[in-house]
């Protein structure tokens, strides 16, 4: 299981999908972009952080059993 790798991809892919957010966001100005933007965009980003912390802490339980059952 390579928690780190796929850690560092979903923070990559969402990172890339923030400043494209930021892109559109340039373009789409109305009521509806911020309505989407606080109904979807925003819980995303929130939710994708707390995952990387909880993979995080994962891995490094993960290397301590490892490193117990060795």
């Amino acid at each position: 299981m390579n928690l780190t790798g796929n850690r560092s991809r979903l923070s990559a892919i969402s990172k890339e999908l923030a400043q494209r957010w930021r892109e559109t966001r340039n373009h789409w100005r109305d009521a509806r972009a911020e309505q989407f933007e606080r109904q979807y965009m925003s819980e995303l980003l929130i939710r994708v952080d707390k995952t990387v912390t909880v993979i995080e802490k994962l891995d490094e339980v993960l290397i301590r059993v490892r490193k117990d059952c060795e």
